[in-house]
């Protein structure tokens, strides 16, 4: 908390983030201002609640400092940046970029919110470094009175979520973050405007596409649908490699790569994933400023899983979806402290060690994140509850409740 103390203005507002942020870190259930002020001590939410809505802070700087502070940690010369969405299932129509939309956190249309990430990977660790909340151009850029209701800011446009990618990527480039590959799933592999970007910083990409995308094969005379083109390679042009650890294991798939490239000199391909047990595909666009061999390819493809597994540990450990705010400043400022949160617990569990088999004799798994987090709290966090402080809080909520009833 020292590196981000000079974002604050005030003493008071300095130790309000603490206690949020080490709130985020606790094992209390909800991660709202109520139960976060009760945690810390505080007789009302009104300081934390103020912490998100009108006390003087810059987000945006703060989440920089978180940047700086993983990068610190992680970075590395094979580190990977990997771009994704994550939905917000929320209720009601106030919470500013909420509608009914597709989001894979429910799997299906739910009334949610969707924000873009940037997480940065390496064999060291990992960790989210930027976000943008994607804000729906019907529903809510086109209409001022729900816009100056959320408080959302004059110049925000429309974006699409891959522009929204190629924000970050961006500021990520300013930045000087170290990185020679990008990675995204579908919805960011298809734009070709995010592809270029790449091209023309010198950054590799492996961009997953779908089954339909057509590429170009023989120098570039033949387009052909990337599933019809699978069909024919060769059962001898199958490598088997993994792309990971995973839970039971290495992630084993097979993989294939044709090259894709128009003119002399360029690094272009194709790549394959087979499930050599369901036979499921996925397709990669791939482009490098040189020549690499096919296992940095799979190595950044498997990667993709990292920002996932930072997703499911934000919002099981660190309550990345628990708020409850409807601004746009509040929400930025939740997910900015959040993601500092996790970029802390993250960086404290050891990287794992490449493996190539699972070691089914050793008496204990290695430190993962809810253990660290538990004893983070045991050892550090730790403080003890009043009696009377919790008597406090229950009749509050009571009250309030009965008060909103009414």
């Amino acid at each position: 908390m020292a590196r981000i103390a000079g974002r604050f203005a005030r003493a008071e507002v300095r130790r309000t983030a603490a206690a949020f942020v080490a709130g985020l870190l606790s094992t209390v259930e909800r991660k709202t201002c109520w139960s976060l002020a009760e945690h810390a001590g505080h007789p009302d939410p009104q300081p934390m609640q103020r912490l998100l809505r009108k006390a003087v802070w810059d987000a945006d700087a703060v989440r920089d400092d978180t940047r700086d502070l993983l990068l610190e940690q992680v970075s590395h010369a094979d580190g990977v940046l990997i771009v994704d969405e994550t939905g917000f299932v929320k209720k009601g129509r106030s919470s500013v970029g909420v509608q009914r939309q597709y989001t894979g956190t429910a799997g299906r249309i739910e009334n949610s919110q969707v924000a873009v990430f940037l997480a940065y990977a390496s064999p060291r660790g990992r960790g989210l470094i930027d976000r943008r909340l994607y804000l729906p151009e019907a529903n809510w850029c086109n209409q001022p009175d729900r816009r100056a209701r959320a408080g959302v800011p004059d110049d925000t446009v429309f974006a699409t979520k891959p522009a929204l990618a190629r924000q970050m990527l961006t500021a990520a480039s300013v930045a000087g973050v170290a990185a020679s590959w990008v990675t995204a799933d579908e919805v960011y592999g298809a734009d070709p405007d995010l592809r270029a970007d790449l091209e023309a910083r010198g950054v590799g990409y492996v961009l997953a596409i779908g089954c339909d995308r057509r590429v170009r094969i023989n120098h570039g005379r033949t387009i052909i649908r990337a599933d019809t083109l699978t069909a024919r390679v060769p059962a001898g042009s199958w490598q088997t490699h993994s792309c990971g650890p995973g839970a039971k294991g290495p992630r084993t798939y097979q993989w294939a790569w044709i090259t894709t490239a128009t003119h002399p000199g360029e690094h272009r391909w194709l790549l394959v994933r087979r499930n050599p047990h369901t036979g499921e595909v996925a397709f990669y666009l791939c482009w490098s400023p040189r020549p690499v061999p096919l296992r940095v390819l799979v190595r950044v493809a498997g990667s993709r899983w990292s920002v996932e597994e930072l997703f499911q540990t934000g919002k099981n450990e660190i309550g990345l979806d628990h708020y409850q705010v409807q601004t746009w400043t509040s929400w930025h400022r939740f997910i900015t402290l959040a993601m500092l949160a996790l970029a802390l617990l993250t960086t404290l569990v050891p990287a794992p060690e490449p493996v190539t088999e699972p070691d089914l004799q050793s008496p204990t798994i290695a430190l993962t994140v809810p253990e660290t987090r538990r004893l983070l709290n045991a050892l550090t966090l730790h403080r003890p509850i009043d009696p009377s402080h919790a008597l406090r809080w229950s009749l509050w909520r009571r009250t309030v409740q009965a008060r909103a009833r009414r």
